[in-house]
């Protein structure tokens, strides 16, 4: 067997130092000009930007919305039920002449501001995220609790009882209109 040949060697050894030289030179040259995005792609990935985060605002405004919605409407009837028990034990105690009905008037008076006060609370918390249908009709309740704790403090035994009926009825339609504008 014949031994490696030093020259041999050390040529073949410069001959591929001169390729690898000469081939990371010809790499190493600079492109002149400016760089440039290319437009067409630059529009693309911002209208998917813009719809992407307009996606994104919109399902957190329906989430609010909805919150908004489940939180007032859920209340609603616990809120406003105390205000409809202590004003029909007032409308007992007045037809009996009960010897309680002072005490009934004025529970009633303060069960009714109570429940206006807590739907209102309710609508000014949710602000505009509460759908303006849904704000109206409770806020019409608001008014019409609080025009009927009004008549019934002005309540004696001797009172006509036209304006507490018709204060009654306005409450009463105004609760309706609340629950048929919820949901469920």
């Amino acid at each position: 067997m014949q031994g490696l040949d030093p020259r041999r060697f050390g040529l073949i050894c410069a001959a591929a130092a001169l390729v690898t030289g000469a081939t990371v030179v010809g790499c190493a040259n600079q492109i002149e000009g400016v760089a440039t995005p290319n437009a067409a792609e630059a529009t693309a990935y911002r209208s998917f930007a813009s719809s992407s985060s307009a996606a994104a605002t919109s399902s957190q405004i329906a989430a609010a919305r909805d919150k908004a919605v489940a939180d007032n409407c859920g209340l609603f009837p616990g809120t406003t039920g105390n205000g409809v028990t202590k004003y029909n034990e007032f409308v007992d105690a007045h037809d009996s002449n009960a010897p309680d009905y002072d005490a009934k008037r004025d529970a009633a008076v303060a069960a009714l501001d109570d429940a206006a006060n807590q739907v209102e609370g309710g609508v000014n918390a949710a602000g505009t995220n509460l759908p303006e249908d849904l704000k109206a009709k409770l806020t019409e309740y608001v008014d019409a609790a609080r025009a009927l704790s009004q008549a019934t403090r002005e309540m004696t035994y001797i009172s006509p009882v036209g304006p507490l009926n018709d204060a009654s009825k306005r409450v009463n339609d105004a609760r309706n209109a609340v629950r048929d504008a919820c949901p469920g």
